[in-house]
């Protein structure tokens, strides 16, 4: 039996993350009992949803890099997709390798991925060129998630905002409603449709019903952000029950090159 130390960077008010990515990986555990997950934080302060205070929690990267490397985790995951997508195109990239360079200057030698990055490979994986999503942000912000996915060469061709900027607020949202937001969406051109751009908007228990409702792959930040893991951890990324991403029928991508 392998333990497999999972580091988590996450903003101050998010009630999801440490939530809904150790349930993805429990259900993992089910049907692979050899591997266990262990998760360890460090939170960077943060409560509303807002360009302000999403560069402030920014600038705390480097602090909480520091406490996940005394950890030695396995991987390390940054967490806050919209604190990075509104910073502007590929930005995930330079937190990826900010982290990266923290950790390397401690002797820690955890790949690093991003919530922002892992939901583009994670789109990329289930061969979509068209998405829909749904978001809990304010409209202005969701622009920013529609722009940053859009550079990286998938259409965003319809999105919703619940328009909820309390983050503690978005934390709350039922899930189960989800069953029926899509339903607002047009998919009519879509390949895939992203339940949920926010790893602080639940959505687990839907991403499923979802799927089989619609008949497209479902996937959220969440469940692509388990994958990313997985695949870094050179364990194959398969996951019953969560959707077509985790289905383990893709071909599974190559690991990041160590540092």
């Amino acid at each position: 039996m392998t333990d497999h130390h999972v580091g988590l960077i996450v903003p101050s008010s998010n009630l999801t993350m440490e939530k809904e990515l150790p349930r993805i990986l429990r259900l993992r555990e089910s049907a692979v009992p050899e591997d266990r997950f262990v998760f360890h934080s460090s939170r960077m302060r943060m409560q509303q949803v807002t360009p302000e205070q999403l560069r402030a929690m920014n600038a705390q990267t480097e602090r909480a890099a520091l406490e996940l490397a005394d950890a030695r985790p396995d991987v390390v995951a940054t967490a806050c997709l919209v604190a990075i997508m509104a910073q502007g195109a590929g930005y995930h990239c330079t937190a990826e390798d900010e982290i990266t360079a923290v950790l390397r200057a401690q002797g820690a030698q955890a790949p690093v991925v991003s919530s922002a990055g892992a939901l583009l490979d994670g789109i990329k994986a289930l061969g979509a060129k068209r998405v829909a999503i749904i978001t809990p942000y304010m409209k202005p912000l969701t622009g920013l998630v529609a722009n940053y996915i859009e550079d990286a060469d998938i259409e965003v061709v319809d999105a919703l905002s619940l328009e909820v900027p309390d983050n503690l607020a978005v934390a709350r949202l039922d899930p189960a409603d989800l069953l029926d937001h899509w339903r607002r969406l047009d998919l009519s051109r879509a390949d895939a449709l992203v339940l949920s751009a926010c790893v602080q908007m639940p959505s687990l228990p839907s991403i499923q019903p979802v799927e089989d409702a619609v008949g497209l792959p479902v996937l959220s930040a969440a469940t692509a952000t388990a994958y990313r893991i997985l695949v870094e951890l050179g364990l194959p990324p398969h996951v019953p029950g969560t959707g077509s991403l985790l289905g383990g029928r893709l071909p599974v991508p190559a690991r990041s090159a160590p540092e």
